[in-house]
């Protein structure tokens, strides 16, 4: 995949230039630079990963192709309480599948959103993973998962194969 393909994936979840957004999981930042590209210079980012290292390198890369968008890098574990201002939205790409147990997370997640708020994930649409891909969730298991934890309009945002699993696609909820 491509930054046009993050784009993609994540072009009709966000409703515009501006905002306060996350990305949980960020690693070296293939989707923030596809939210910076979206959201543009007036909105800024809140860029969560525990790799330091890929933090840096994302930074350099913001730098490069995105410098007016504000960006804060912070090294932390984001299945721990974060220090986070309300948010208008939050992109888990490719990071949920790491967490086995996800409610606990997925309500700490919805805290930090403010009423109407966009939570977009990008997934790997399969059910069953692997050792680099433990737990991976289907768009069906995600649309249950959702309205378990008290997320509201899921949709199916758009989908790109994928040599791994078959396909990626996101998703939209909205907080309640």
């Amino acid at each position: 995949m491509n930054h046009k393909d993050h784009v993609h994936l994540l072009h009709k979840g966000v409703s515009g230039q501006g905002g306060t957004w996350a990305d949980l999981g960020s690693g070296t930042g293939a989707f923030t630079l596809a939210l910076a590209d979206l959201i543009g210079p007036t909105g800024q980012i809140y860029s969560i990963d525990k790799d330091q290292r890929a933090l840096k390198e994302q930074e350099k890369s913001m730098r490069a192709s995105f410098p007016a968008t504000t960006v804060y890098y912070i090294t932390a574990d984001f299945t721990h309480q974060l220090d986070l201002p309300p948010l208008d939205g939050i992109i888990m790409a490719n990071s949920l599948h790491f967490v086995r147990h996800k409610d606990p997370l997925l309500q700490l997640v919805r805290s930090y959103l403010r009423p109407g708020g966009h939570f977009i994930l990008v997934e790997y649409n399969a059910d069953h993973g692997n050792m680099w891909v433990p737990h991976p969730l289907s768009y069906r298991t995600w649309e249950t998962l959702s309205r378990q934890n008290g997320f509201t309009q899921t949709r199916l945002l758009s989908t790109v194969p994928s040599r791994f699993f078959g396909e990626i696609y996101s998703a939209l909820s909205l907080h309640a």
